[in-house]
């Protein structure tokens, strides 16, 4: 595997109703070039509020959309599908926030990955992400091998 470059993504998961986020909200990350010999590798992931009204928040990384947005398997560390875990807290008008994250060092993405988020009190309109990458040159063999791993066929759950 060679290093070839570096990639940030960065957006919102945003609803523009009054009611706010809806609480399991989830957003598809497009990092597939068509090819099949380039991985990406997550190493860092974060999440904040877009208002100072309601902080609390959390999120997930997973490498298949879908997987269920529950109190119950929404952080899994057996669900071989989720490869990054955030979340985020913080207090009143001036936005000091505590971030709280988990990235597994071992991901390889060759197609696309999934934010999701959770705001359990629902008030917020906007949740903030923040994911940085690795792009590396890698072999044809070993990105089927990633591809069936980061599908359900390689998940335990």
């Amino acid at each position: 595997m060679k290093k070839i470059g570096d990639y940030t993504v960065r957006g919102s998961l945003d609803e523009f109703v009054a009611s706010g986020l809806a609480d399991g909200a989830e957003e598809k990350i497009q990092l597939f070039d068509g090819r099949f010999d380039t991985a990406y590798k997550l190493i860092r992931f974060e999440i904040f509020s877009g208002d100072m009204t309601a902080t609390d928040c959390a999120g997930r990384v997973a490498t298949e959309g879908g997987l269920g947005i529950g109190d119950t398997g929404f952080w899994n560390c057996n669900e071989k599908r989720q490869i990054a875990w955030c979340g985020s807290n913080g207090g009143g008008d001036i936005g000091i926030y505590q971030n709280w994250t988990l990235v597994d060092s071992n991901n390889l993405i060759v197609e696309d990955c999934f934010v999701a988020i959770r705001t359990p009190h629902g008030t917020t309109n906007r949740i903030n992400y923040f994911l940085e990458f690795e792009k590396y040159d890698i072999s044809e063999s070993l990105g089927a091998l990633t591809m069936v791993r980061n599908k359900s066929q390689g998940s335990s759950a």
